[in-house]
């Protein structure tokens, strides 16, 4: 991935000047215009700046070695104890069912 080079500050556009002519845009729309966009960049940067706090957080937590047992999780159940459970559950719910017809 490139990462292009930025040309221009918030700085640059507030303090921008274009040429004038007899044909030339209405100042003040255009002034407010690059008032939206010094905001808008200004906004953008922060975010771009809140991401790549957060990304180098992840970076260093993923880097960091992790035990696979903690004493908050339960060790982690081999196929054969799932399918001894979902054995019992299935015999709890039909066999309640058969009961139930035998009646």
């Amino acid at each position: 991935m490139t990462v292009s080079r930025v040309q221009l500050t918030a700085n640059d556009i507030l303090e921008k000047e274009f040429k004038k002519s007899m044909r030339g845009y209405n100042e003040e729309d255009v002034d407010e215009f690059l008032d939206i966009i010094i905001k808008d960049y200004e906004a953008f940067n922060q975010e771009i700046e809140k991401l790549k706090q957060e990304n180098e957080r992840f970076r260093k937590s993923a880097s960091q070695p992790k035990s696979r047992v903690t004493a908050n999780t339960p060790p982690p159940q081999s196929n054969y104890d799932v399918l001894k459970r979902l054995s019992n559950l299935e015999k709890a719910v039909f066999g309640q069912k058969i009961n139930e017809k035998e009646m």
